[in-house]
């Protein structure tokens, strides 16, 4: 008899959620950012969506979430940015402007932090 290769015959269906998590926070610039400054926004000095103070920035996901920064409505690149998540005193946004940039007194800052929670469900049909 030859030789030959056996396999498991197994008819699966496989579901995929990703169930994003979407948080938005706010902040109005105190005073001018000259280029090669740095501002740096403590979780407590943003707004949420409710224009309620935030106690506390969500952890980013590394695997699966990403974080925007807009300014003036204008979404950034994110070389400029360094988002740590976490309570006040932890949990902050630092901008880090660039020579030649500026941020202007009463400008606007829109963090935008976004993590997915995947979730597989796998079934084994028969």
């Amino acid at each position: 008899m030859a030789l030959k290769i056996i396999k498991l015959a197994v008819n699966l269906e496989s579901q995929v959620d990703t169930s994003p998590m979407i948080s938005r926070f706010f902040y109005e610039v105190e005073n001018t950012v000259e280029g090669n400054e740095s501002l740096k926004i403590d979780a407590s000095d943003f707004l949420d969506d409710s224009g309620n103070e935030v106690s506390e920035l969500p952890k980013l996901n590394l695997n699966n979430g990403y974080f925007n920064v807009y300014i003036n409505g204008i979404l950034q690149m994110e070389e400029n940015f360094a988002y740590t998540g976490g309570e006040k005193g932890d949990g902050n946004l630092l901008i880090m402007v660039p020579e030649g940039s500026e941020i202007y007194k009463g400008t606007s800052v829109i963090l935008e932090v976004l993590n997915f929670a995947p979730l597989t469900v796998t079934r084994v049909r028969t």
